[in-house]
């Protein structure tokens, strides 16, 4: 029984007894009684590649075979009885295959390794064929410190995806898996209610031509009869609903009405007839135009005492505001918002203008909307007032705004009335909120509150990581590299002036600059400094400020460091159009060029095991390099177009090779080399154009 016993000591003892000395297959096959054969093919599942059974091991790669097999026997601890229940004992006569599960590598079209984000290292060793140690030391090699059970991210993946031969791939966030806005089945859609924003100068009528159409008074409960935040507010008319945005019209307000600008399908401009245009109303155009939004506009206040209405358009014809009367295509109408007159002629151009548009919504869908106020109420927290623009929103659904997550508590309408769900096109004030969201920010209803409250986590951490910078905006430094981003193909500027001379030659000849391939567009330009709504439009448009004679004010120059737009100020009009025509070379694509590199005759073939063919050959004129493309010419015609895989001197790798020398030369899936073939090796430049 005591021989019996002692019959066999545990593979361990045997193979860890020293790890200094060498292993042959067979032997270390013997200590774990298996076939010499099953063994080998264990060893290609942890990816050591062997050639025979007369292969030796290392001491190292033994102990880390022996570390694995221990893993995968641990549960030989067991009771008996949880053997049993376990299923039957496998047979010794095949392959223990649960020791590390060989998984098919995922592949592109074109056979390139894909290695998904957060891989192990030892999982990337397995995928490449290495052994973990000698995947962690050339992971050492290219700077990143890791061990062999550490994850590794998209970025590091990215960084060593060339040196490897794969493609990183980024594994979708919950997010982006859970905040779509997937395509509407068309039968699924019916008509929505146009979103309409009024906009124009302060005191020009705004608010009071939205009292006249809600036949409410909504001036009393404003602080100075002047709109202090965007209202949104559903109209209920015979033919239709119109929801309205009312966005303040004082300059201190900019940021507010380009956020209005942004979920609008109409903007009606408000002009009083006895004021004219005024800076903010440009700054109101030129918002509307970013956005491109059709424009109503309305001549308010033409029963004032000294009212100009063809004085008016004539103003709005130099803003490209053309009326219909004069051959235009912009809808004009006359109204007293005091007396009432006309309101209901600018309801109806409304609603045509909404049908050219053909507006429509799912109200089956999850909820999507927009943030277009938030504020923190004392006695109800956070509150926000949500545009709904698809999807049905129901009291009791989890949702998720900007970095903020919540259950929606209770609803409210513009009047104050309690709501249990709001379809698209439906201005609501939601209460429910963690805290508040900034105006702009996109709502989504989602299924799980834990869904919501996960993305809101990630979203607050990636907020506190990048808290300290601002968002990115376009200069004309990084211009080039936001166009190799395929981010931008036209530049937005903003022109401000001493004098209105100036003003128009600087613009007159930024739009000279202009060419088929890169657009300038001069989105503002006025007298005066550069103040801070200019900074608040340049940020909105994602442009830069330009100024001629003139220098922003103390407030301007605070906004732009913290919003980083960039602003140039010039005294001589061609230093400023050279900077901005050197930024756009910058956008223009770069010329491709094929350059010859070197030439190479083919002398001699020798068989390579394992590579084929190789071209014993001499170079008789430049150079030729490894890994750069080459063409294979027989009596001067072209035969094969591919890469130097292989470049060899008296059985050196060598990265080039050049003239009156021999050389190996190895083509990447060719092997019909002829004597007398000539190598001709060439690269690609990409050589900088010029507008001239």
């Amino acid at each position: 029984m005591r021989k019996r016993t002692e019959k066999k000591k545990p593979p361990a003892a045997k193979a860890s007894a020293d790890e200094t000395k060498n292993v042959r297959i067979y032997e270390l096959a013997k200590q774990y009684d298996i076939t010499s054969k099953e063994l080998i093919e264990e060893l290609r599942r942890y990816g050591i590649a062997v050639k025979n059974h007369m292969s030796s091991l290392d001491g190292e790669t033994v102990a880390l075979i022996e570390a694995e097999r221990k893993g995968a026997e641990s549960p030989k601890s067991k009771t008996p009885k949880e053997k049993k229940a376990r299923g039957p004992k496998r047979s010794r006569d095949k392959p223990a295959e649960s020791v590390v599960e060989s998984k098919q590598p995922e592949t592109d079209a074109s056979g390139r390794l894909q290695i998904k984000e957060n891989v192990t290292v030892g999982e990337l060793a397995s995928t490449l064929g290495f052994r973990p140690p000698e995947m962690i030391m050339r992971l050492m090699k290219l700077g990143i410190m890791a061990n062999v059970n550490q994850r590794l991210g998209y970025e590091a993946l990215q960084a060593i995806g060339d040196t490897f031969d794969f493609d990183a791939i980024r594994e979708l966030t919950l997010a982006e898996k859970l905040l779509v806005d997937e395509e509407d089945d068309p039968s699924d859609l019916v008509p929505r209610a146009p979103v309409t924003t009024i906009m124009g100068h302060v005191d020009h009528g705004k608010t009071s031509l939205l009292d006249a159409i809600r036949e409410s008074n909504v001036m009393e409960s404003e602080a100075g009869n002047i709109t202090q935040h965007i209202g949104a507010y559903n109209v209920n008319l015979e033919t239709g609903n119109v929801v309205f945005l009312d966005t303040p019209g004082h300059a201190a307000f900019t940021a507010m009405r380009a956020r209005g600008a942004q979920v609008t399908d109409v903007v009606v401009l408000v002009v009083a007839a006895d004021d004219g245009v005024m800076p903010q109303t440009i700054e109101a155009i030129n918002h509307a135009k970013a956005a491109d939004v059709p424009i109503v506009v309305a001549i308010n206040k033409i029963d004032a005492d000294g009212a100009r209405i063809d004085y008016v358009k004539e103003q709005l014809g130099h803003q490209n505001l053309i009326p219909e009367e004069w051959g235009g295509q912009t809808v004009f109408v006359e109204i007293s918002a005091k007396e009432r007159i006309g309101i209901d002629f600018l309801l109806e151009m409304l609603l045509l203008e909404a049908e050219l548009l053909e507006l429509t919504a799912n109200p089956r869908g999850p909820a999507r909307g927009t943030v277009v106020e938030a504020k923190l109420d004392k006695g109800r927290g956070p509150v926000s007032t949500v545009l709904m623009q698809n999807g049905t929103l129901k009291v009791g659904d989890a949702f998720v705004a900007g970095r903020y997550y919540g259950r929606v508590r209770a609803m409210m309408d513009d009047l104050g009335h309690r709501l249990k769900e709001a379809g698209p096109a439906t201005p609501v004030e939601v209460l429910g909120f963690t805290g508040v969201p900034e105006a702009g920010d996109r709502f989504y209803s989602v299924e799980s509150e834990r869904d919501a409250r996960a993305i809101s986590d990630s979203r607050q951490e990636e907020h506190r990581q990048t808290q300290l910078g601002s968002h990115s905006h376009v200069s004309l430094e990084d211009l080039f590299q936001h166009i190799q981003e395929g981010e931008i193909k036209e530049l937005n500027i903003i022109v401000k002036g001493d004098v209105q001379g100036s003003v128009q030659a600087v613009s007159g000849e930024l739009d000279k600059l202009s060419t088929a391939e890169v657009k300038i567009n001069v989105i503002h330009q006025a007298v005066g400094g550069i103040t801070e709504p200019d900074i608040l439009l340049a940020s909105a448009s994602n442009a830069i400020v330009v100024g001629f004679n003139v220098h922003p004010t103390t407030g301007a120059v605070q906004l732009k460091e913290t919003e980083e737009i960039d602003v140039r100020t010039y005294n001589v009009i061609y230093d400023l159009t050279s900077d901005v025509q050197s930024a756009m070379e910058g956008l223009l694509d770069p010329e491709v060029r094929e350059v010859v590199i070197g030439r190479a005759i083919v002398r001699d073939l020798f068989k390579v095991p394992r590579m084929g063919t190789a071209a014993g050959s001499y170079v008789n004129w430049g150079r030729v390099s490894h890994n750069q493309p080459v063409r294979v010419l027989r009596d001067n015609r072209l035969v094969y177009d591919g890469k130097v895989d292989s470049l060899r001197r008296f059985k050196e790798n060598v990265n080039e090779v050049q003239a009156n020398y021999e050389c190996g030369i190895g083509i990447n899936d060719f092997s019909d080399f002829k004597v007398n073939d000539v190598l001709e090796c060439y690269v690609y430049e990409h050589v900088r154009r010029t507008l001239k």
